[in-house]
Order: C-alpha cells, then structure tokens, then sequence
C-alpha cells in the first residue's frame, strides 16, 4: 500500500490515518522513530515531528525530536534500544526525503521499512515496520547542498500535518486497545 499526497490535502490525511490505524491494530504499542537533525533545515522534518507529537500527544513513545534527534551517528544505537524497550511494538518511522520538483511538499506513506540516508548516499540502517516520508526538495545533483537549503515553512507545514496525523493515530489505537483488551477479558 502506497499512499502520496500533498500535506494541504484533507483526503490524503484521512487514507494516511485510516491506513496506519488499520496496520497498528494488531500491535500492543505504537513507536514513532523521527529520523533527522535539527543541524539542517531540510532534514530537520524527523526532529520537528517528534517534538509536535509530544506537544500534542504526551503520551506516546517517541524517538527522535529537536531536543534529542536521531541521526546517522546515533541511528543503529536508537533502533536497538527500541527494540529492546518495546519488543513487538508497531515502529513507524519518519523522515525527510528529497525527490521530483513535481513531488516536492508532498507526503509518501509505504508499508515497508524507512531506508534512511539514501538521497545523500549514506548506508544507514533500515527501521521500522512502514515508513512516512516528506519530500522537502529537488533530488539528484549535489544533494548535500540542496539539503541545506529548503524552505522552513515546508518543514513546518509539513510537520504539523504529519505530527497531527501520527497523534490521532496514537489516541485511536490507544482507545481501541483498551477497549478490545476489555472484551478478551
């Protein structure tokens, strides 16, 4: 299942909720790993997320925000630590992407795991059981550069929608939860 929409898009947020709570449903916890520094704009998405999510959302087991981002040097650390701290947890992971000029402000959902670094050919590992991307940018020559200079307001806009997104995705499943453990009972 792929889903692709731009974040001003009210039907794409609604497919991108529906679908991840219909995936989360036969898992006991969720975790939102928000890959990304606060170091440079365009990849800043994964931390500004994660600190929205726990703006809105306190109670949610997130890794990866402004305060305390998770990045390359400390990725392969964060995802044996989740692993530990919740065995068997749904793990959606969060990053910024670059791609087509026609794709850019544009949120990709897939239900595979997020594949970090790619666009600036690092070899990172792979986390989480699906993934969210935001596309900040134009890929493809010097991406180092292009990177570092994306537009704030994307980042912020595209954000909100995700951190919103993933927050009701959160309390949906939490409710859910609980109620469906009632009636096992």
């Amino acid at each position: 299942m792929e889903i692709c929409f731009h974040y001003s898009d009210c039907e794409g947020q609604k497919n991108l909720l529906n679908a991840l709570t219909s995936i989360a449903f036969g898992y006991d916890e969720i975790v939102i790993v928000c890959v990304g520094t606060d170091r440079v704009s365009g990849d800043s998405l994964g931390p500004m997320i994660g600190t929205l999510l726990l703006e809105e959302c306190r109670h949610v087991n997130v890794y990866g925000t402004l305060h305390s981002p998770v990045h390359a040097q400390n990725l392969a650390e964060t995802i044996i630590q989740v692993n530990q701290a919740h065995p068997g947890a749904f793990i959606i992971a969060v990053d910024a992407c670059l791609g087509r000029a026609a794709n850019i402000e544009k949120i990709s959902f897939s239900r595979k795991p997020l594949k970090p670094g790619t666009g600036v050919s690092k070899d990172l590992p792979e986390v989480g059981q699906v993934n969210i991307q935001g596309i900040v940018n134009v890929g493809g020559f010097m991406p180092h550069l292009v990177i570092q200079n994306t537009r704030m307001n994307t980042i912020y806009n595209m954000a909100r929608v995700i951190a919103g997104t993933l927050a009701q995705t959160v309390i949906a499943h939490r409710n859910f939860y609980q109620v469906f453990r009632l009636k096992r009972a």
